[in-house]
């Protein structure tokens, strides 16, 4: 299973940066490689999307799951697990920091192609940590924008 996690800082209030990210039709505006994305049910509160579908291509190649909200803290955390697809568990945490907020992304996944080898993981790894600075630069910019 890879591991990778890393943060930015936005300049942008707490409450504003999780409420774009407890929305998933925002994901691949910020998200090169998440193709579609839609909440399917929302917790009973409507606070947050407690399952998600999506579809994602890594590598060249497309993937499609179903992700549940595994935890969820109002402008805290986010984290969802998938078990289809491309398994993975994605967790978003939100934290004040020098008057805006710190986003810190981590993804813990399985890469889905064992028969490729170690080297093919290991160049897949490298891409979605290349990925994961494009995200992050994404959504500082598609919030530091927003009027």
């Amino acid at each position: 299973m890879a591991k990778l996690e890393k943060s930015i800082l936005i300049d942008a209030p707490v409450e504003k940066v999780s409420a774009f990210l407890t929305e998933p039709a925002n994901w691949p505006a910020i998200w090169p490689s998440m193709l579609e994305c839609q909440g399917t049910d929302r917790a009973p509160d409507g606070s947050h999307y407690t399952a998600v579908h999506w579809v994602y291509k890594m590598s060249g190649m497309r993937f499609e799951g179903d992700s549940d909200t595994v935890e969820y803290t109002a402008n805290q955390r986010i984290a969802t697990r998938s078990c289809g697809g491309i398994e993975n568990t994605v967790t978003w945490t939100f934290t004040p920091e020098a008057g805006g907020t710190r986003a810190t992304f981590s993804v813990e996944y399985v890469v889905p192609i064992p028969v490729l080898g170690k080297l093919a993981e290991n160049a897949i790894v490298k891409a979605n940590e290349q990925e994961m600075d494009v995200v992050l630069a994404n959504l500082k910019a598609a919030l530091e924008t927003e009027s």
